[in-house]
C-alpha cells in the first residue's frame, strides 16, 4: 500500500482548478519548474533560518502544495495536449532535485546523524532511477511502494512538523531515518522485481 494509490481521487479534486489554469494559458512545464524552485527555496529557508526551527513548518505545508503541483502538471500534460520530451525531463529531474532540497535541511538538526540523511537522499534518487528504468527494460514506469515519492513526502512532512513544533528529538530518532532507508531499499527491490516480471 502506498500513498500513490490515492492519486486518482486527489486528481479528481484538482480537475476544476486544472481546467481553469489551462484556460489561463498556464503550461505543465511552468508548473513543474515552479514546484522544483519552490522546493529549493523552502529547503534553503529552513536550513539557513536555523535555529529558528519554526521555519521547518514550511516543509509539510510546501510538500502538500508540491503534491498538488505534481498532480496538476501531469493533468495539464495528459488532458490538455501539453506532453513534450522536455516536460518528461523536467518532471523527473525536478522531483529528484526537490527531494534532495527537502531532505538536506535536516542536516542542521544536531540530533540527526549526517550520514543517515545523506544515505536517505541517495537511496531516494536510486528509488526513482529504479522506476525510470522500467521503460528501458520493456516494462512500464514503476511506481511501486512502500516508499515512493508520495510516501517520502509524508515522511519528510512529518519530520518537518516534528521539528517545526519544537518537539524534543530523542537520541533514537535517528533510527527513523534508518527505517526509511530500509523501506527505500525494499522499494528499489520491488520496482526491479516487478519490472522484470512485467517483461516476461
Amino acid at each position: 500500500m502506498s500513498v500513490y494509490a490515492l492519486k486518482p481521487k486527489f486528481q479528481n479534486l484538482l480537475r476544476p482548478l486544472v481546467r481553469r489554469l489551462a484556460q489561463a494559458g498556464v503550461t505543465a512545464n511552468q508548473v513543474t519548474i515552479a514546484a522544483a524552485l519552490g522546493s529549493i527555496l523552502v529547503g534553503l529557508v529552513a536550513a539557513f533560518g536555523f535555529p529558528l526551527v519554526r521555519l521547518f513548518l514550511l516543509i509539510p505545508v510546501w510538500l502538500f502544495l508540491r503534491m498538488a503541483l505534481n498532480a496538476i502538471d501531469g493533468m495539464l500534460a495528459r488532458e490538455f495536449g501539453q506532453k513534450s520530451a522536455l516536460g518528461a525531463y523536467l518532471n523527473e529531474l525536478g522531483d529528484v532535485f526537490s527531494d534532495i532540497a527537502l531532505v538536506l535541511p535536516f542536516l542542521v538538526i544536531p540530533a540527526f546523524h549526517p550520514a543517515d540523511l545523506w544515505a536517505f537522499a541517495l537511496v531516494a534518487v536510486i528509488v526513482e532511477c529504479a522506476g525510470l528504468t522500467g521503460p528501458l527494460a520493456g516494462a512500464t514506469r514503476r511506481y511501486d511502494g512502500p516508499l515512493g515519492k508520495s510516501d517520502r513526502a509524508v515522511a519528510l512532512g512529518a519530520f518537518g512538523l516534528w521539528i517545526g513544533l519544537g518537539l524534543a528529538v530523542a537520541p533514537w530518532a535517528g533510527w527513523l531515518w534508518r527505517a526509511l532507508i530500509v523501506l527505500s531499499l525494499v522499494t528499489i527491490g520491488k520496482r526491479v522485481s516487478n519490472g522484470v516480471a512485467e517483461t516476461r
